[in-house]
């Protein structure tokens, strides 16, 4: 699930990005309106986090602007306020969810699981090929009964490749979804990943490579 938090608190917005990439997102964050307005519109994200007093664009235009653009990606809006009549304000712009501050980490990272499943085409919550089997929530993988100890990126890959049910996913597709802005376009890390969850998920193998397309999951005869 790729994320952007823009929050003008520096300290609450690196505390936000660190808590949601150990729950295995890929973060960007935006300290500023003026940045959080133009990283919304560079790249697709699942969920904007979204500082409702911001400096620059206020949030509650860039949470209009995203509304009125057709966007798939969702809006949780935060603020200091947490009246009533903000919360109705809030959703009537175009938000998806309003969490008051101050906040339980815990609901923040609920909420944006929960925005982040609306954001794209629906998928069953465990995901499964062959003998393979995803827990997206638990963030549990098993093949033929046995865990498959995988790293976040892993994780985040194969989601992917199994959420595109036998379509092919690019390199940069890949790139855009499990990783954020501060990784290289440039680098081989995709490959090598892949490679090492090749290896992990053992025989047969259940992901191909597509020569100059990308990647998808084999078809597996059982």
């Amino acid at each position: 699930m790729r994320v952007l938090v823009v929050e003008d608190e520096r300290n609450l917005a690196d505390a936000i990005a660190r808590g949601l990439r150990k729950r295995g997102m890929a973060v960007d964050v935006a300290y500023d309106g003026d940045a959080g307005h133009e990283a919304a519109f560079v790249t697709r994200y699942d969920v904007v986090v979204l500082d409702r007093d911001l400096p620059g664009v206020h949030g509650d235009q860039i949470c209009a602007d995203l509304a009125a653009s057709g966007a798939l990606t969702r809006v949780l809006m935060l603020t200091a306020s947490g009246t009533v009549a903000d919360r109705v304000e809030g959703l009537q712009l175009g938000a998806d969810d309003y969490l008051p501050k101050p906040f339980a980490f815990d609901e923040l990272v609920a909420r944006v699981q929960a925005l982040g499943r609306r954001a794209t085409p629906a998928a069953p919550p465990v995901l499964e090929l062959a003998d393979l089997v995803l827990d997206p929530a638990r963030r549990v993988a098993t093949r033929a009964g046995v865990p498959v100890d995988l790293t976040n990126k892993e994780f985040g890959v194969l989601s992917e490749l199994l959420k595109a049910r036998g379509a092919v996913v690019s390199s940069e597709e890949l790139l855009e979804r499990v990783w954020d802005a501060n990784t290289d376009p440039f680098t081989t890390i995709v490959r090598v990943t892949v490679m090492t969850l090749r290896r992990k998920l053992g025989d047969p193998p259940l992901i191909e490579t597509v020569v100059g397309a990308g990647y998808r999951t084999a078809e597996v005869v059982q």
